[in-house]
């Protein structure tokens, strides 16, 4: 087990552990199951996102299994690994495979809250496929459509309930938003009475009542203002970036202009016509007709059910089949063709080629095209960047140099206004310090006059006297304020003029350059409508003289063609016919001639002497086979007899083995009773006791 599969089992077994699968696996045991046992496991899984799946394996095929867990992997769009095809994939499933199953489980674990909410909304949006013919009768194609149209509801109703879902809101905490909403409204209606009845027992209520009531009227007023300012300078921005847009066409257009004329603008227009025409009427229908044809091999790929060993044997066999048969019709045609046949292919092909140089050409021209328009959408995107960002595009050459020198100095001036900045801070601490202890004494003689002013009756005074001030001067400044506003807003409208103005006249040589080529182009339009008809009814008549020239000199080459093959043939024929007729000349002359070495040399001596070897050989392997017959028998009978005798020799050989051993086993006991030279007992003294 590779280290890349123990930590795929490893993360598996952790998940399944978990809720709410609350398995209990280890390694050793998961890795121990059964295939029907570990697809089992994965009709689990699966039972917990869509709980249509539980059920047990055991009780249905094992095509209705496959077939139930393709649909449901394809509506959870699960892609297999790309070093396993379809095939294999379908196979290894049914069989319950470890390669297989892993990586489904591993995809499936981390994703099951996902994958349960897929699951739900495919009960409801997977479309039925109605054949077309059916689709036909009006009723049900009014059914149909009512069908889309309740799928489309339940689509916005989902959406809806998810964003209610996700908005975090429930029914209490509304209620409780809504009991705090209402305290606090009955606490600013008693607030604001509160201060009505304050402001009401004032003597200048009134006016002041009138001083508050403008102010917010000019604030509101002012905010309007701000708002159509910024609306105005949000206007201008645009203004500019299409004016650079426009500036930035025209520099193109004037470049791409120079050094062209009328004749190369419309050749490279019909070149454009031209391309986009075959890539038009060719090479998208052949396109949509392979994508076509695709899809339809996927549907039928899709719709066949699982295969088993056995029917892929027989597919591999029938298409092996197939090749044979092709492969003999290919032998059969070029045995058969003709030699016009073969000339026409020498034709074919290089219209083939030069269709695959189209195509390849039509390709790349999309590509580029593709990858141009990709290009331009960054190249604006990138500038709309720029300018929102910085309010500028991007500078290049000296524009850049004067861009870094203005950096510097502003930088230079940040360092100076932060220096002077650090000293008005200090200055500043130093002045709330100030402001804290002035304060302090003031409110000290606040309370002083206060007692005063209680002593003498007249308590308040001096703080509405303070508030008077302070609406008068407020008053004050908002006047300014509005009449600062209404210049700053007549400055703007002003400015805006001057710059409209001098855009104007920046445009306006440009647009004097352009209207007299609009003109020159207004004027030689119908020139170039009427050669462009002379051209066309010339070329018109060219063509068809071409095409009529044409097919008499196709006709005239074929027919050269076939007499210069005809010529070789004969050619060819001549020559064997010659190397024939030197041969019999030889042999007549060698077989006329008086010497015996001239005529042992012609065929007919030759084939005569081997003929003649050829029979005596044959004659003297007649006679061996004859003996070889006629001596089989004795010759059996006498290797019986050898092979007899040499049984007999082998079995004195191991008799006498085996006597040698048991004298030498005798020899110590018997060695006292024996004389001198007395020989001890053996028992081949008679051959009848070995045998």
């Amino acid at each position: 087990m590779t280290t890349s599969q123990s930590e795929q089992m490893k993360v598996i077994v952790q998940a399944l552990n978990k809720e709410p699968f609350n398995k209990s696996y280890n390694l050793i045991s998961f890795d121990a199951l059964e295939p029907l046992q570990r697809l089992q496991v994965l009709n689990d899984v699966l039972s917990i996102i869509d709980p249509k799946q539980s059920l047990d394996l055991r009780e249905e095929t094992p095509d209705q299994t496959a077939v139930r867990i393709f649909q449901l992997l394809r509506v959870l769009k699960y892609k297999p690994p790309d070093s396993v095809n379809l095939n294999q994939f379908r196979v290894g499933l049914v069989q319950g495979e470890k390669p297989i199953i892993y990586p489904i489980l591993e995809w499936l674990l981390p994703r099951v809250p996902e994958l349960q909410k897929r699951a739900y909304l495919a009960k409801y949006l997977l479309k039925i496929d109605v054949p077309a013919d059916i689709m036909q009768d009006d009723e049900v194609s009014g059914i149909y459509m009512q069908y889309e149209e309740l799928m489309e509801q339940f689509k916005e109703l989902h959406k809806q309930s998810q964003q209610l879902a996700s908005s975090g809101f429930n029914t209490t905490e509304i209620r409780k938003d809504i009991t705090n909403m209402e305290e606090e409204k009955e606490q600013l209606i008693k607030r604001i009475e509160r201060l009505r009845r304050k402001v009401e027992s004032h003597p200048n209520s009134q006016v002041m009542m009138n001083v508050a009531k403008n102010l917010r009227v000019e604030r509101d007023r002012e905010k309007r203002v701000a708002v159509q300012r910024q609306e105005q300078m949000t206007n201008i921005q645009h203004l500019d970036q299409r004016i650079k847009r426009m500036e930035n066409q025209l520099r193109d257009m004037r470049q791409a202009s120079v050094g062209a004329t009328p004749d190369s603008m419309v050749e490279r227009l019909e070149e454009e016509t031209r391309a986009n025409g075959y890539i038009v009427k060719e090479q998208l229908p052949k396109d949509i007709a392979s994508r076509r044809k695709m899809i339809q091999d996927l549907q039928k790929v899709v719709a066949v059910p699982a295969m088993g060993q056995s029917d892929l044997d027989d597919l591999n066999n029938q298409i092996t089949s197939l090749n044979a048969e092709v492969n003999q019709l290919i032998e059969q045609r070029m045995r058969s063709g003709d030699p016009t046949e073969d000339k026409l292919s020498l034709f074919r092909q290089q219209a083939g080629i030069i269709a695959h140089k189209k195509e390849a050409a039509a390709a790349g021209l999309r590509e580029m095209r593709e990858e141009l328009n990709k290009t331009n959408q960054e190249v604006e995107q990138k500038r709309e960047l720029v300018s929102s960002v910085e309010g500028a595009e991007v500078l290049k050459g000296e524009d850049f140099k004067r861009y870094v020198n203005k950096l510097r100095s502003k930088s230079t001036i940040y360092k100076k206004k932060r220096s002077e900045l650090a000293e008005l801070r200090a200055e500043s601490g130093v002045l709330m310090r100030t402001d804290d202890i002035l304060n302090q004494r003031n409110q000290l003689i606040n309370k002083q006059l206060g007692i005063v002013e209680t002593k003498a009756g007249v308590s308040g005074y001096r703080e509405t006297q303070e508030n008077l001030e302070k609406v008068s001067a407020t008053k004050s400044e908002l006047d300014e304020v509005k009449g600062r506003t209404l210049e700053d807003m007549s400055e703007m409208v002003r400015r805006m003029h001057a710059e409209i103005s001098e855009r104007r006249n920046v445009l306006a040589p440009i647009l004097r350059e352009i209207r007299p080529l609009r003109e020159r182009v207004q004027s030689l339009t119908p020139e170039y409508d009427d050669k462009k008809q002379v051209y066309e009814r010339t070329s018109a008549g060219l063509e068809s003289n071409m095409s009529k020239l044409e097919q008499e000199v196709r006709g005239f080459s074929e027919e050269c063609r076939a007499e210069e093959s005809r010529y070789h043939y004969l050619h060819c024929m001549m020559g064997v016919l010659r190397q024939q007729q030197e041969r019999i000349a030889q042999e007549m002359k060698a077989y006329v001639s008086h010497d015996q070495a001239e005529k042992k040399k012609t065929l007919r001596e030759t084939y005569s002497r081997k003929i003649q070897e050829q029979e005596n050989l044959g004659r003297n392997l007649r006679e061996r086979q004859k003996t070889v017959r006629e001596n089989h028998d004795p010759n059996i009978k006498q290797m019986k007899m050898w092979r007899d005798l040499e049984r007999i020799l082998q079995c004195k050989t191991n008799c006498l083995e085996q006597i040698s051993s048991i004298g030498s086993n005798l020899t110590g006991g018997r060695g006292l009773q024996m004389g001198v030279g007395e020989a001890p007992p053996t028992l081949l003294e008679d051959d009848r006791l070995v045998l």
